[in-house]
């Protein structure tokens, strides 16, 4: 078969012909309008050639579509093993975490112990400290005491002195007069 698109000349000259147009015209015509069909439409074999273009585009397509499928099988694989490792690293901190936190509890209660050994050393001492500031007013007290029964003995002996002086004063205005 030809690849030339079947166009029925003769009847084309003779219709433009029938229209008006000299034979010279029409046969120019119809040869112009051959060129043009057989220039811009497509023949069967540029149709196959078309068809055999698209079918290795899709054969290419359909190799990278199963290229791209075990890129992203890799992909998932890989990243399913990077999720594994991030879970053994979240794990590995999280019992580094629970490691730190019961040391931290332990020190903290070993200090806690020490400032309570500390409060109690202090409450002793201030006991202490109390109990001596105890012992010095009572003995400032005694001596206050002893202080005070001098100064009493003291006042009484000057008031008997007076009591005698003043007699003395009163018998000596009494033989005066």
């Amino acid at each position: 078969m030809s690849d030339a698109i079947a166009f029925d000349t003769h009847r084309f000259v003779k219709r433009l012909k029938e229209g008006g147009f000299t034979e010279r015209q029409a046969e120019t015509l119809a040869d112009e309008q051959v060129a043009l069909l057989n220039a811009n439409l497509a023949t069967k074999a540029d149709i196959a050639d078309v068809k055999a273009d698209i079918e290795k585009v899709k054969l290419a397509t359909k190799a990278d579509i199963e290229a791209v499928k075990g890129d992203i099988e890799a992909l998932r694989l890989e990243t399913k093993a990077d999720i594994e490792a991030v879970k053994g690293d979240i794990e590995a901190l999280r019992l580094e975490t629970k490691a730190d936190i019961e040391a931290l509890r332990l020190a903290t209660k070993a200090n806690i112990e020490a400032v309570k050994g500390d409060i109690e050393a202090l409450r002793l001492e201030t006991k202490a400290d109390i109990e001596a500031v105890k012992g010095d007013i009572e003995a400032l007290r005694l001596e206050t005491k002893a202080d005070i029964a001098d100064v009493k003995a003291d006042l009484i002996r000057w008031m008997v002195g007076m009591m005698v002086a003043m007699t003395g004063i009163f018998a000596a205005i009494v033989k005066l007069l």
